[in-house]
């Protein structure tokens, strides 16, 4: 079956609340987390949900109502009656790449792990790409791996200190610059880019990701409302997530659609206006992501 796939960058502009619903936990409404490393991550459920948004935005329907080709074709028809063929665009978990930590000597710090960054490869290798062709550092203990000389050899990160080891890492850097959709990535990754051991990387992702306290106010006796308190987890500003696109030719039948065309539909959302909402709280402005794609067969 022939497929076209590409690889879109994710640099959250705003915070991100990708939630799981309801919690037993201190934290009342966790961000959507991998099973098995506690990785923050948006399910592909979600992020085809965005997409899908985006898409019926940006193609109108049609004078008698129905769904323009590009989203029916792309997506799917509409659940509110019988589906004859279901959508030709296949839509992975977005990723965790970087994650922005405060650090006591900088204003902050994107932060990886070599598994994260194995990770990406091997996804960018399956979807037809080479995107990351350089040696990945191997970090073990309270090391870490930086493209800048530190003072004194030392990295505050949270309440943690790391030995900081400099390492040529340019070629890494120009990788990760491909995925955010700023101009100055590559100078901002060259200050900024922490690369800490895995079991580090999975405490940091456990403990440091903002948790914020809402309340509704009684109008009246402007109290908080009984029992209208609660804890809301989220992905900060700056993180960097990707997710994978594949495509192949529309599944209804006599439609001529080709897999590049499935995914230019998608693509073309992003040629002019480069973001994306994702997540919940719209209406408060969070989830705003900055989108780049990466080509590929």
């Amino acid at each position: 079956m022939q497929q076209a796939n590409t690889i879109l960058g994710l640099l959250a502009q705003t915070s991100i609340h990708a939630g799981t619903g309801s919690n037993t936990g201190v934290i009342d409404l966790p961000i959507q987390r991998e099973g098995h490393n506690g990785w923050p991550c948006v399910f592909g459920s979600a992020m085809k949900g965005a997409l899908r948004t985006r898409a019926e935005t940006h193609y109108p329907r049609g004078p008698d109502g129905k769904l323009n080709p590009s989203v029916k074709f792309v997506f799917g028809p509409e659940s509110n009656g019988e589906i004859d063929h279901a959508g030709a665009l296949m839509v992975s978990d977005a990723r965790l790449l970087l994650l922005p930590i405060r650090s006591l000597t900088s204003q902050f710090k994107w932060v990886t792990c070599p598994d994260a960054l194995k990770r990406f490869k091997r996804d960018a290798e399956r979807f037809g790409m080479k995107a990351l062709q350089e040696t990945i550092p191997a970090v073990t203990g309270d090391n870490a791996v930086v493209p800048q000389q530190t003072k004194d050899g030392a990295l505050f990160l949270e309440e943690y200190r790391f030995d900081a080891k400099m390492q040529n890492l340019d070629g890494l850097i120009k990788s990760l610059a491909n995925l955010m959709q700023r101009d100055d990535a590559e100078t901002a990754l060259q200050q900024q880019l922490v690369i800490v051991s895995n079991d580090m990387f999975a405490h940091l992702c456990q403990h440091a990701t903002p948790v914020n306290a809402h309340i509704a106010i009684d109008s009246d006796t402007k109290t908080v409302r009984n029992g209208a308190l609660w804890y809301e987890e989220t992905l900060p500003p700056e993180t960097l997530l990707y997710v994978g696109l594949s495509a192949t030719k529309a599944r209804a039948q006599n439609a001529e659609m080709p897999a590049e065309s499935i995914l230019g539909a998608v693509t073309g959302l992003f040629a002019q206006q480069p973001w994306l909402q994702v997540g919940g709280n719209e209406t408060v402005g969070m989830g705003w992501c900055a989108i780049k794609a990466l080509g590929g067969k």
